[in-house]
């Protein structure tokens, strides 16, 4: 029995176990869809597209195999429709790049902007950023503020002739045909109401865990933070409730992320200066309708 266990663990069983899981009851929800109540669509579609969000997260990182095109197969069924899983290979790889977390000019995932950008923005942009660093704003309105920033972007690069953009998006539209044949084609369900009740909730939840789950700080290590009592949340999020671990060791299993959180809890916390929530009420009751941040990076003001 321990010896099944230590191979279970040494060949990433969970993760294998957890992506046969999200595509299989994917495609099962997407099956049923036509004799279940929109009221139970709705969260379950919403789970299974940020929780294949969380496991494309950790294809990127490595797991569940070192062979970078088996993960790259197991990540690039477009579930969400929007996002290319090479464009957030490339975004995320980035995020973790040297010491310019958080920073707008170095970070791709920050939700922080330069002091020349917000110059540039007109009151609705403002008041529109304002409100997406507010919980209830991220949670609400952060998925279509997100795509249209993304995809205005990556329409940018491709008018510019971006060859690697354009055999991205190519392949891309081509696994996005195919999520409509079978939603659409097959199950019946019209792009709108895949978009309202998989995609775009499924985001809505997924940008829960990265609301405040970095600020700007001057000494890099405080700049990451630590979500703990999450049982139901840390499982969608693959235990990156406890970011502050990822980013020291982000080579780590998503399922060994609590035990070593647990094994050096002091340090942990010490080292990110406390900051520590306990779960995502205590996040939500402090920010839903206050700014988790100001919108000009401090580091990044000019």
């Amino acid at each position: 029995m321990v010896r099944v266990q230590a191979l279970w663990r040494r060949f990433e069983g969970p993760t294998w176990a957890l992506t046969v899981v999200i595509y299989g009851g994917w495609g099962l929800l997407t099956w049923c869809y036509e004799v279940l109540p929109w009221w139970l669509v709705l969260p379950l579609g919403a789970w299974l597209i940020a929780w294949q969000m969380s496991l494309q997260h950790e294809l990127i990182h490595g797991h569940p195999t070192r062979r970078r095109r088996i993960n790259t197969a197991l990540g690039f069924p477009p579930l969400s429709l929007w996002l290319p899983f090479a464009c957030y290979r490339t975004s995320h790889l980035a995020h973790h790049a040297g010491d310019g977390l958080t920073d707008p000019r170095r970070d791709p995932e920050s939700f922080y902007v330069t002091g020349e950008e917000w110059s540039r923005m007109g009151p609705v942009r403002r008041m529109l950023t304002h409100a997406n660093n507010t919980f209830a704003g991220r949670v609400l309105i952060g998925p279509a503020v997100s795509i249209t920033r993304f995809l205005s972007a990556e329409a940018l690069l491709l008018a510019r002739g971006n060859r690697e953009q354009r055999r991205v998006w190519t392949a891309h539209g081509a696994g996005v045909v195919a999520v409509l044949a079978w939603t659409w084609g097959v199950c019946g369900i019209s792009p709108h109401a895949y978009a309202a009740l998989f995609a775009y909730p499924g985001f809505s939840l997924a940008l829960i865990r990265s609301f405040a789950e970095h600020q700007a700080e001057a000494e890099v290590r405080h700049r990451t933070a630590i979500v703990e009592n999450a049982p139901v949340l840390g499982l969608l999020f693959l235990h990156n409730n406890l970011h502050v671990v990822h980013h020291e060791r982000p080579g780590l299993p998503w399922y060994e992320i609590p035990a070593a959180y647990r094994r050096d809890r002091e340090r942990f916390v010490a080292g990110n200066d406390n900051l520590v929530y306990r779960g995502y009420r205590n996040v939500a009751s402090r920010y839903l309708l206050t700014a988790h941040h100001q919108p000009v990076h401090p580091m990044a003001a000019e």
